[in-house]
């Protein structure tokens, strides 16, 4: 008697399964062929978006805002379109919607700060993708600037993720901007050292290097007694990306003319008196 009734109950349950089955499936198979559609679409629209963008040499931090937002903007129509396709209404949908929507607000509002950030960054252009900056403690080259986030690439190859309310708020020094940038070097010779001489050999090894700018000229500048040297700042422009090459090129340079010369570079020294009581030494 027992078993009668559990195999009812089982081909109850069964075919109430297979109505449901009925009921639901052709629903859930056209949420999934909507869902597999949709996120061709969307690809293909960013792919276009990318491509236009290119087209017309939108500057690359802007392209990078742009298609970072319209797939924002087009997977949250795409999951609203497969909500309502499910049955879900779509007056309940937005009201769930903005209490979610309202709840992660409160959460988020450091993200939010972040996207006014990036809109700030991209309004104003502070920097722009390739720019080399300095900013919240990391020097590199801006590999990217997205809704949220500013990804710097530093000189060691390592990517910093900073986010964009950081930039948008604080200093930033920008070392891109500008098409030259001086160069600065510092050079210390012996006390009872010809200075005169010292300027003009100096000046003699910046002239050779084609990379110095003529105008402004370099100059060579005494500029204070050291412990154990006479100190002196030289100073030159050069193009910003030889900035470097010119520092260390010319500094190894200025080394070897000045031992060709016979200008002596200093190492500290120290005089030390030994003072022993009467009748000891």
């Amino acid at each position: 008697m027992e078993t009668t009734l559990d195999l009812q109950e089982i081909n109850v349950w069964k075919d109430k399964a297979i109505d449901m089955a009925f009921q639901l499936g052709p629903v859930l198979f056209k949420a999934l062929i909507l869902l597999i559609i949709g996120r061709q679409v969307i690809k293909f629209l960013l792919g276009l978006l990318g491509k236009t963008l290119d087209k017309y040499e939108i500057d690359a931090s802007l392209a990078t805002f742009f298609k970072s937002f319209l797939s924002a903007v087009l997977w949250v129509v795409l999951l609203i379109s497969v909500a309502t396709t499910l049955g879900m209404q779509m007056t309940s949908f937005v009201a769930i919607l903005g209490a979610a929507g309202l709840a992660v607000g409160l959460a988020l509002q450091g993200s939010l700060s972040n996207f006014a950030g990036g809109v700030l960054i991209l309004v104003f252009k502070p920097f722009r993708v390739g720019d080399t900056i300095e900013a919240q403690g990391h020097l590199g080259s801006v590999e990217s600037i997205d809704i949220l986030y500013t990804k710097i690439r530093v000189f060691d190859n390592r990517v910093v993720t900073v986010p964009n309310g950081a930039l948008a708020n604080n200093s930033i020094i920008n070392l891109s901007q500008k098409p030259t940038r001086r160069v600065e070097m510092k050079v210390g010779v012996a006390y009872g050292t010809d200075l005169k001489k010292t300027k003009q050999v100096i000046l003699d090894v910046l002239t050779k290097d084609e990379r110095v700018h003529e105008d402004p000229a370099p100059s060579v500048h005494f500029m204070s007694f050291g412990d154990s040297s006479l100190d002196l700042t030289i100073r030159c422009w050069s193009d910003s990306a030889d900035l470097w090459p010119v520092y260390w090129d010319n500094m190894e340079a200025i080394k070897e003319a000045f031992e060709e010369h016979d200008i002596e570079i200093p190492f500290p020294q120290r005089d030390v008196n030994h003072y022993y009581p009467e009748g000891k030494k």
